[in-house]
């Protein structure tokens, strides 16, 4: 049966470390609209994965859009730090939509976990970076040997910080890598525990204003061939049962890039209380990634009748992982096509 398969696969992953146990981590918040949805072919709620990334979809969050489009649903927002939580969430069905970083996204791909890919929120740029307190003495990638490096593990910061070090040449062994949360990271800094950290808006921001310089970003990192991104994944149970729920929460998404792209006051403003930044910090944040409108992800996703650029990111990425033994396969690039479901698209 599937359920044991997933089961019996869940409890196999979380032995060898490549999930958490749980996500006790994770905030939720739930609305509920005025009326009930009467419409069998749609859902009473929605539970939701987020990042609290500069993207979209954040905004979709703010501006409460899918509230909006469907007020008979309940819609529970679930925020994660990072992809392995979603990933585990995922495997253990206890959320339907998710954003997830594209090396857990490949690990959950390789690992056949219950979900398949149906957008691509953003390619992030210059919003992941490595900082350094200024104090540290670090002043260029070649600088961290022998110095206390934190990143979240399994994420995409944490897969740009290898990327990089093996750009540059650098044994893993020659730094001390942490695995910390964004939120361990900022306590950790202000202890002076940690030189420096390879991490993402908004807490680079807080980096950077309390005694830290960018290094390098993960723009940099991608120049050399290791390219990271947020994709949003759909159980593979909700999107056979209500796939007009998935293609309308695309429109919306689509929607609310459109209106990020013109960095209205209005969005900014919006933007601002999702992250928790000053206006001026969060323009900062949103210039630093790549967002895609809808006519932009036939590019990564493909359509119904052409496959994108997507799946070769994946298998790219999966061939890095298990360089490091984040995987223990790599599979052929069949198996990323199938994971992308570029079939919901018009």
């Amino acid at each position: 049966m599937k359920i044991k398969k997933y089961t019996v696969l869940l409890s196999a992953i979380l032995s060898v470390g490549i999930l958490i146990t749980g996500c006790s981590g994770a905030k939720t918040a739930s609305t509920t609209g005025n009326t009930q949805a009467s419409d069998s072919a749609l859902p009473k709620e929605i539970r939701l994965g987020y990042f609290q990334s500069p993207n979209g979809e954040l905004l979709a969050k703010g501006e409460k859009l899918l509230e909006k489009k469907f007020p008979g649903i309940s819609i529970k927002y679930v925020q994660f730090d990072v992809g392995r939580d979603v990933n585990a969430a995922m495997a253990s069905g206890s959320i339907d939509i998710a954003t997830i970083g594209t090396p857990p996204g490949t690990t959950g791909i390789v690992n056949d976990l219950p979900y398949k890919i149906y957008y691509l929120h953003d390619i992030i740029g210059s919003s992941e970076a490595l900082v350094a307190k200024n104090t540290s003495g670090i002043n260029s990638i070649a600088d961290v040997k022998g110095k206390k490096i934190a990143t979240p593990f399994g994420s995409t910061s944490h897969y740009s910080l290898l990327a990089a070090l093996k750009q540059n040449n650098i044994s893993e062994n020659d730094v001390t890598i942490l695995d910390m949360s964004a939120q361990d990271i900022i306590a950790a800094w202000s202890r002076g525990e940690i030189d420096g950290a390879y991490i993402w808006q908004p807490a680079q921001s807080k980096l950077v204003s309390d005694g830290g310089k960018v290094i390098l970003s993960s723009e940099d990192v991608a120049k050399g061939g290791a390219v990271t991104g947020e994709f949003g994944i759909v159980s593979n149970d909700f999107a056979a049962k209500y796939p007009d729920v998935v293609k309308a929460y695309i429109d919306i998404l689509d929607e609310a890039t459109k209106s990020y792209k013109t960095q209205s006051d209005d969005v900014v403003k919006t933007l601002s209380a999702e992250l928790g930044l000053s206006t001026e910090d969060t323009k900062q944040a949103m210039n630093q990634i790549s967002v895609l409108d809808k006519s932009e992800q036939a590019e990564y996703i493909g359509t119904a009748d052409k496959q994108g650029t997507l799946p070769q990111i994946l298998k790219d990425t999966s061939d890095f992982l298990l360089t490091q033994k984040a995987v223990t396969t790599s599979p052929d690039i069949e198996t990323f096509k199938k994971a992308v479901r570029n079939d919901l698209y018009n």
